[in-house]
């Protein structure tokens, strides 16, 4: 794990910004002279808590009734087997029903295909899930992330590491241009994620060996996760 602080600075005239706090005497306004606007940003690396899968069925029947039943039924089936895992959180995703036409333009069948979702932050689980699941359905995609609870946790520690770098900054910056002190005209305080692993597809359907698909051991990776506090503050002499 590790933290980075990045700084910028910059001569301003003040701009409308959505958290202000004012710093000084009570009845102090801003004069708009002497204002510098800056930057500080804080980062934080951390390992990804949660994993995220989407499985779905596609198949073609002659008629809508006789498609929907077969992905009705895939997926019913799916959901009874998910029930064995019930750290896992899973739920219906997106389904489609299309036409296939012939030469003429004359609709001789129907195409269709219906997803489930899953979230956990229990890896083990869900790739036994997804192993199971892989016998009759095929996997769309995979993909790793910070958790919800995780993720908010971490976010309040770095804004008040961002508001107190702010601080520190505008104490160096008041000392640089030689000001008695300063106050802070306005301050905003934004979270920025970033998920630098990649989404992996896989395309392999049921074998046709009996043996059972393996499960697959996985590696989430990190992701950084970061609040930066940008303002202006009012130097004065």
């Amino acid at each position: 794990m590790k933290t980075t602080l990045l700084n910028k600075a910059a001569l301003t005239t003040g701009s409308a910004l959505l958290l202000t706090a004012m710093m000084g005497s009570a009845h102090a306004e801003p004069t708009g002279y002497d204002q510098l606007t800056f930057q500080t940003e804080i980062k934080e690396e951390v390992q990804n808590d949660e994993v995220r899968s989407s499985l779905y069925k596609k198949a073609q029947a002659t008629d809508s009734k006789a498609l929907a039943t077969t992905l009705n039924t895939s997926i019913n089936n799916a959901m009874k087997i998910a029930k064995r895992y019930p750290s896992v959180t899973v739920s219906t995703g997106q389904q489609r029903t299309y036409p296939r036409y012939d030469k003429n333009n004359k609709i001789i069948g129907w195409t269709g295909q219906a997803n489930i979702d899953l979230k956990s932050t229990d890896f083990a689980a869900t790739s036994q899930l997804i192993a199971d699941l892989q016998e009759t359905l095929v996997m769309e995609n995979l993909s790793f992330g910070v958790s919800d609870t995780k993720k908010d946790a971490l976010e309040q520690k770095l804004m008040t590491d961002a508001s107190r770098a702010f601080q520190q900054q505008a104490k160096n910056l008041t000392s640089a241009w030689s000001a008695r002190g300063y106050r802070v005209v306005n301050v905003n305080l934004n979270t920025g994620s970033n998920y630098p692993r990649p989404m992996y597809s896989a395309m392999s359907m049921k074998s046709d060996s009996l043996e059972s698909v393996p499960s697959q051991s996985f590696e989430s990776g990190n992701s950084t996760i970061s609040v930066t506090a940008n303002g202006t503050i009012e130097l004065t002499k």
